[in-house]
């Protein structure tokens, strides 16, 4: 099951070009049962990336712009009433998917991007009094800009924290970007690709991740780097008993990815960043930069011996 996935992480390279690291990475997630958060500039291929999965991935796939004058019905769906029948009937929204894109979601007020916190931890929507079961895989890939752009509202950490992983792009390299210029367009190729997995095969695939075993001395280093993450001194909070859970899904699932029926250190050490540097906040600088959070990791993980 896990070598259809590398078949996935090919095709999408085909399209977004020079990110072998974070499709890898983004896959990964994925299998893990885990959302995507995707923090960079605009016009980088964040989206492209999104549907790219999708259809690679044999999903259905549904795009939310998020503005500022979106609201969570919007997002979730409305009861409407229906004269012929008398009665209110709720019309689903686009979460009602299996991969939903919510594009720019810091854009949005806090109140739309709170309505995405139960559908994103329960996969389920609540709405008249009526719980509705969202389908499955349900997997959100949201987009964010900057905190220095215009028109942004920074994610709760409530909301932050339900992301398994947030990645960055970043500028493609001079061959990467090159290739982008003189090849074909990137939406046209979207069109062309088709299904290298089924959704039957994923959820066979995350099954079997459970039979990818962690033994007591991995456990006791994931226990290790939440524990400094919290008395280091370096960070406002630090990892949450739910990260530390992430963290251990994120490197199982890498550890398949990679071939093995087993988790080392290296595979914790390949997804510590992505999973725990959105969660963490500089102690002294509240506001600061995910680059410094990003950064700070990687000295806590120098300083915790394996």
């Amino acid at each position: 099951m896990f070598n259809k996935l590398h078949a996935v992480a090919r095709q999408v390279n085909e399209v977004v070009v020079g990110k072998d690291q974070q499709v890898r990475l983004a896959l990964t997630c994925l299998l893990a049962g885990g959302h995507l958060l995707l923090d960079d500039l605009p016009g980088v291929g964040k989206t492209t990336l999104a549907h790219a999965l999708a259809i690679s991935l044999g999903l259905r796939f549904n795009r939310v712009q998020f503005t500022s004058d979106l609201l969570p019905a919007d997002v979730a769906g409305i009861s409407i009433y229906e004269r012929e029948k008398n009665e209110f009937v709720f019309h689903p929204g686009p979460i009602f998917t299996q991969v939903l894109l919510a594009d720019e979601i810091n854009r949005a007020t806090p109140k739309t991007q709170s309505g995405l916190l139960e559908a994103m931890e329960e996969h389920q929507v609540s709405a008249d009094g009526v719980t509705r079961a969202l389908p499955e895989p349900f997997f959100v890939i949201a987009t964010q800009n900057p905190a220095n752009q215009v028109g942004v509202f920074p994610l709760p950490e409530s909301q932050l924290d339900r992301f398994l992983m947030c990645l960055t792009l970043g500028y493609p390299d001079a061959a990467a970007e090159r290739a982008l210029l003189m090849g074909e367009d990137r939406r046209a190729m979207l069109k062309t690709l088709q299904p290298a997995m089924q959704a039957t095969e994923l959820a066979a695939a995350r099954h079997q991740l459970r039979t990818i075993h962690a033994s007591d001395a991995l456990i006791t280093y994931v226990q290790a780097l939440a524990q400094a993450s919290r008395q280091n001194g370096m960070f406002a909070e630090g990892l949450s008993p739910r990260a530390a859970i992430a963290l251990l899904q994120a490197g199982r699932a890498w550890a398949a990815l990679e071939g093995r029926d087993h988790v080392i250190p290296e595979d914790i050490q390949a997804v510590l960043v992505p999973v725990c540097a959105h969660r963490l906040r500089p102690l002294r600088a509240a506001h600061g930069t995910a680059l410094a959070s990003r950064d700070l990791v990687l000295q806590l993980q120098k300083a915790v011996p394996v």
